[in-house]
């Protein structure tokens, strides 16, 4: 069986609740909280072991790509929609057939300098980078790999991607 090609994520979280440097202190993290079905379609039907995201701070002053982080366990049941004391519990999910899902990440790469929004948006090569669509909320996105090594080259990123 041919092996898949690594796909190429951003992920959003505002840095006051979850940072790039939280996940490099910590290594590892559990991605859970995702309460939109098209962000979890994504996690479930195309994120698997290996593939790279964009940790992207939002809610930021700027909101920037301020680092790299890579998927070491595919889609599972998020745990916190169990848990009654959790901000993202859901009365409506059950066991048997789970609403919600996580994925595990690990730290790969603070960048040097964050890239902000408005310099993704100055750079026409990424005009099309679903970032940058107006109304474009979705907490995980898929990111075309073109996109993704012009992000890297615009952060001076040590990562490569060929």
């Amino acid at each position: 069986m041919p092996r898949r090609a690594r796909r190429y994520f951003l992920l959003k979280s505002e840095p006051s609740v979850y940072s790039i440097d939280d996940l490099a202190r910590e290594g590892t993290t559990m991605w859970e909280g995702v309460r939109n079905y098209q962000a979890r379609n994504l996690m479930r039907d195309e994120m698997a072991v290996g593939d790279l995201a964009l940790f992207y701070h939002s809610n930021a002053d700027p909101p920037a790509v301020a680092g790299l982080a890579r998927v070491i366990r595919g889609a599972y049941p998020d745990p916190e929609q169990f848990d009654r004391r959790s901000r993202y519990f859901d009365r409506g999910a059950c066991q048997e057939e789970p609403r919600w899902l996580a994925v595990d990440v690990e730290f790969v790469e603070r960048f040097g300098r964050l890239v902000s929004l408005s310099e993704l948006r100055a750079e026409p090569s990424l005009a099309d980078m679903l970032v940058l669509r107006r109304g474009m909320r979705l907490s995980v996105q898929p990111v075309d790999k073109a996109h993704f090594r012009a992000v890297l080259k615009l952060a001076g990123a040590r990562t490569r991607v060929r």
